[in-house]
């Protein structure tokens, strides 16, 4: 999952000339091993650990009218430890009716509590081979977003989509909901003849008669990778392996925005082996998607805050694409394990970034994330959060899900790459992937498998890295490795030269000037900005009617800080559109801390329901309290 702002890759067309655009996809047939332990998870009610699921198929029958899923989850099990029942997870389900191998049995649904919801229980004999369950969803199914047509792109028909992680894949299908519990499925999905469904699998790539598409998912993944999306969806060709999904009226600006999508997989290849999932797609979401982007497998969901015009945050794919190697391909077995998943994917990321552009241009982003690091570790209630190692237990997995598993972790892996080289860093990662693939990895784990293939009893290199400093301790750790600041220093000197008079349009360079560099100017300004600086770096940058999402957000905080009104119009166009979370949090806490309560209240009313679920739950907490 992206939490992360990136920008251009510049002078990409140059970059990769010598790239090969057509591929071919790998092909791998990777059945589920079901002699791997589960490992006990504190956020899931199910057995998995001592029943095994196998694999899942899924016959749905969406409803845009009632905003209901409603059908039947046929479960393959080996209940190799001979248990007498069979735990799901749930969350507002209504179960008519379960079969266990063809006939009836009397289950038993514990009510809610919380976000854990409730567990389905279900008794099994010794052989039982088959469960189904034939269920509805809830009011409140939180993966779920239903958008009516004035709330998409085209503004002409319905849209659904999912947002499974951490652990809201109960909400839609009853299942074991923990990231160590890994099944295969195959799905039949029923929905409106005029629009297309995609899922986490194989897709088609454009409308049929029936309204009936047919699924296949024969990698065993975690139940947070299911997705489902359904609305008025049209695919375009990138290159043999890669496309764009988009609305309509999105389709040919998102194809342009991602023309360079095939060479990054290639480049991703370059650096840790073989992208093992056959297609990589991206489909481009409507505004209230919460995040930036979703890696689910063959099928990443995407923010179209990434849709800038210009190639200027397009390096979100990137994230995305190299969570096929680090959580989908191996996956934490936990959430309190998260950093295995997004540190692993944001030192990757920025690997595959400084393989298309340049150190420099990727030291910028290395130095972002410190700051956004500094900034969680400051605004932390409890020190215990900031470890890698999180203990989630009793608390919405969700609240992991910070900036210390990304930049704290990515730090961590870069710290390593910088003592025991890259070369000898790289090799390691590749066998870690390929000897893990298809499998989920606790922490301690993955510390035993670092001793036993890098460190080899180094002595001195295990003290250079002070391993339990980062796991099992608060903060950034002292020997944190900082990236070369050439290039901010440079937009330092700018930004002083305009708190000291300079007017904008006399800084230096700032026309050839990244996303990445316009973020650091405005993230280091101060509060205190008066409307006339406003005014003057509105008149010379044009900040107000920028179409860079970043850049946007952080510009209408600084204008709820100034009270610079010319902004506002495009700051509540700005939100009415735009449900992503990253930037929803800043903007109306900016309001919330400024003494413009009543405007967060009254916009945040006007607007909630553009917002997913998961978006209005946290954005309504710190309006509303």
């Amino acid at each position: 999952m992206n939490k992360n702002h990136f920008a251009a890759l510049a002078a990409s067309a140059v970059l990769f000339a010598a790239c090969n655009n057509n591929p071919k996809p790998v092909q791998e047939n990777t059945k589920n091993d079901t002699t791997v332990a589960v490992i006990k998870d504190s956020h899931s009610w199910s057995n998995a650990d001592s029943v095994t699921l196998e694999h899942l198929y899924l016959d749905i029958k969406v409803d845009f009218d009632k905003k209901q899923i409603e059908g039947s989850a046929n479960w393959t099990i080996d209940n190799k430890n001979k248990q007498k029942e069979l735990r799901l997870d749930t969350y507002d389900l209504s179960i008519d009716s379960v079969l266990a191998d063809g006939k009836k049995v009397n289950h038993t649904l514990d009510s809610t509590k919380d976000y854990m919801g409730g567990a389905l229980h279900i008794p099994i004999e010794e052989n039982t081979k088959n469960v189904t369950v034939y269920y509805k969803t809830g009011k409140n199914a939180d993966a779920l977003q239903w958008l009516k047509p004035q709330q998409t792109d085209s503004k002409k028909y319905p849209f659904l989509y999912t947002q499974s992680e951490a652990i809201h894949a109960r909400t839609w299908v009853p299942c074991a909901d923990g990231p160590g519990i890994r099944f295969t499925y195959d799905a039949r999905v029923a929905v409106p003849k005029e629009l297309l469904a995609l899922m986490s699998a194989e897709n088609p790539q454009q409308l049929n008669d029936s309204g009936i598409y047919h699924f296949k998912m024969d990698k065993p993944v975690p139940a947070y990778l299911m997705a489902l999306a359904v609305g008025d969806i049209k695919f375009k060709k990138i290159d043999d392996r890669t496309g764009v999904y988009a609305e309509p009226t999105m389709i040919d600006k998102a194809a342009w925005e991602l023309a360079d999508m095939g060479k990054m997989v290639t480049t991703a290849e370059k650096l840790y082996g073989p992208y093992r999932w056959g297609r990589y797609d991206v489909l481009i979401l409507p505004p209230g998607f919460p995040i930036g982007g979703m890696e689910n497998p063959k099928l990443t969901f995407a923010t179209p805050t990434i849709i800038a015009g210009d190639r200027s945050l397009v390096n979100l794919i990137a994230h995305e694409l190299a969570h096929n190697w680090s959580g989908n391909l191996v996956t934490n077995a936990t959430w309190d394990d998260i950093w295995m998943n997004e540190g692993f994917t944001v030192y990757f990321e920025r690997r595959i970034t400084e393989a298309m552009t340049d150190k420099s241009y990727v030291d910028m982003l290395w130095e972002l994330g410190y700051q956004d690091l500094e900034k969680e570790i400051a605004d932390a209630k409890d020190p215990r959060d900031t470890w890698l190692k999180l203990d989630l237990k009793g608390r919405d997995p969700d609240d992991g899900l910070s900036d210390i598993p990304y930049e704290k972790g990515s730090l961590f892996l870069e710290l390593i790459e910088q003592n025991v080289g890259r070369e000898k860093f790289d090799a390691f990662l590749k066998k870690y992937f390929d000897e893990h693939a298809f499998h989920s990895i606790t922490t301690e784990q993955f510390l035993a498998y670092l001793h036993e293939n890098l460190i080899k009893g180094d002595s001195a290199l295990e003290k250079k890295l002070d391993i339990n400093a980062w796991v099992y301790g608060p903060g950034i750790p002292a020997n944190a490795p900082r990236a070369d600041m050439e290039r901010f220093h440079k937009v330092d000197s700018a930004r002083t030269a305009f708190l000291n008079g300079t007017a904008p349009e006399k800084l230096e360079n700032t026309k050839n000037w990244t996303s990445h560099e316009w973020q650091h100017f405005l993230r280091k300004m101060p509060e205190t900005l008066t409307v006339e600086q406003m005014a003057a770096l509105d008149k010379a940058f044009h900040f107000t009617q920028t179409g860079n999402s970043e850049i946007a957000d952080l510009w209408f905080v600084a204008a709820v800080h100034a009270n610079y009104t010319p902004a506002y119009p495009a700051m509540e166009q700005f939100l009415s559109k735009v449900g992503r979370q990253k930037f929803l949090e800043p903007l109306y806490g900016a309001m919330m801390h400024s003494g413009k309560e009543k405007m967060a209240k009254e916009l945040f009313a006007r607007y909630k329901e553009n917002y997913h679920p998961i978006a209005q739950a946290k954005i309504g907490k710190l309006v509303n309290g």
